[in-house]
């Protein structure tokens, strides 16, 4: 990426100002806000680099330009760097004396899309796919703007570090949509080979706030995600002469409806829970039974409890649906139901969210903070939390141009493009960074006592 040299040389520019120690008797505003000091040289250069992130994107475990920059941009501004953490993760340390433990994370890997945003500096990468076809590569579900913020956060807190005491720990991972990436660099010793956190922090963009804005959520914030396959097993036959198989095709159509009173009739009216078939494929020919039809699943809750009992359902309902088609004990439907591509539930810690949702109003003003809300998304953020035993919070940045969010609200317009859309993206990066970089810097230096 070619912006990197700029970028890093505006990142290590001297800034005496930002970290200059704040006087007890009266506090500077570049010390109580120093990211505002910090964007103030540099959120043209920041902008920019989001911008070549943007057009730059790599598949899930394929983050290795990506890694790279991001490592460069750690050791420029004096964090320890150690690439390779879990696949192509980057973990950067900076320790600046006595005080508590901070993780910020941002996800780096983009999604198989075509990007259709009209952007001038849109994606135009492609992929050759498994069957020889080709898919897009496209940042779109706003790793790009975490990285950039992420990148922000950092410099801005290096640039202050005679105002703050303790250790950050700045974590760069793969492989968020694929749910695999905070597991994998947990289970490369992330605890073992870095400082434990006290706090883990994170924000995740989101088109439906208005950039400006940070959203916040309490206690469950994104959801259980399993991934599960079913294999409805048959034996196939002429077209013509249904009565002498055993359709996979009907089976599985049954087996569709009988999953969706799962969620309407076993599973408490006031649980969130969803059971989505979200593909399945079978067949060659219109006149053709085939000997087998696969389905694709998603199911999400946020209860430990509940999640067992759809897993539980799905299975039950697919064994039974063909027992009672009069399918044979022997090819009854698999159900794989997926050990390496499931994301448990994020909790928002309510004490840390209510002391961090203050410090970001504190600094960006009184409004900044909206209810975002549940959703039924997923985050593997909420791994790095239990696994420390500490607390930890993901909140909300917006990223849509405010009068399009105003209308949407008053019913004179549409909603702006949701992220995993191939026309997702910021309208105008600089206050959505502004934002992120300020809010995530008020959040960390929250967490960490003034230096003496």
């Amino acid at each position: 990426m070619q912006v990197i040299a700029s970028l890093l040389l505006c990142l290590t520019a001297p800034q005496a100002d930002a970290a200059a120690p704040a006087a007890a008797s009266e506090p500077s505003a570049v010390v109580m806000d120093p990211a505002a000091a910090w964007l103030a040289e540099h959120a043209d250069s920041l902008a920019v680099f989001y911008r070549e992130l943007h057009a730059n994107p790599e598949l899930s475990l394929e983050e290795h330009a990506t890694s790279a920059t991001l490592a460069m941009v750690l050791e420029s501004i004096g964090f320890e760097v150690t690439r390779g953490v879990g696949g192509t993760g980057v973990v950067g340390v900076l320790r600046n004396g006595e005080g508590p433990t901070v993780l910020v994370r941002c996800d780096m890997d983009a999604l198989p899309i075509f990007e259709r945003t009209g952007l001038a500096y849109a994606s135009t990468k492609s992929v050759e796919r498994e069957d020889g076809g080709q898919v897009g590569v496209m940042h779109a579900c706003g790793h790009d703007v975490h990285m950039s913020v992420w990148a922000g956060t950092a410099s801005a807190l290096a640039a202050a570090r005679e105002s703050w005491s303790g250790t950050l720990v700045f974590v760069a991972q793969p492989a968020e949509e694929l749910g695999m990436g905070a597991k994998a660099m947990l289970e490369d010793g992330l605890y073992e080979r870095f400082p434990k956190p006290d706090y883990a922090l994170a924000l995740h963009a989101k088109a439906e706030i208005a950039a400006g804005k940070v959203g916040t959520v309490s206690g469950w914030a994104l959801a259980n995600v399993d991934t599960v396959d079913i294999l409805v097993r048959g034996e196939g036959g002429h077209g013509s002469a249904p009565h002498r198989t055993k359709d996979p095709v009907a089976l599985a159509a049954r087996i569709v409806m009988g999953l969706q009173t799962i969620v309407s009739r076993e599973v408490a009216p006031l649980q969130p829970a969803v059971v989505t078939v979200g593909s399945i494929h079978g067949g060659t020919k219109h006149n053709i039974i085939p000997n087998e039809v696969k389905m694709q699943l998603t199911v999400r809750s946020y209860d430990p409890g509940v999640r067992q009992q759809l897993l539980d359902a799905i299975v039950r309902t697919a064994e039974h649906e063909a027992r009672a088609a009069g399918f044979p004990e022997d090819i009854l439907p698999v159900v794989d139901i997926s050990d390496t591509q499931e994301t448990p539930a994020t909790w928002n810690t309510p004490e840390l969210v209510a002391r961090v949702d203050a410090a970001i109003e504190r600094t960006l003003g009184a409004g900044t903070i909206v209810d975002a809300g549940q959703v039924m998304g997923a985050e593997d953020f909420g791994r790095y939390g239990p696994a420390a035993g500490c607390p930890s919070y993901l909140f909300w940045l917006g990223t849509s141009d405010p009068a399009e969010i105003a209308a949407a609200e008053a019913g004179e317009g549409p909603w702006p493009p949701s992220v995993h859309t191939d026309r997702y993206g910021a309208p105008d990066p600089v206050p959505v960074l502004d934002t992120g970089v300020r809010a995530m810097t008020a959040a960390v230096l929250e967490l960490l006592p003034v230096a003496d």
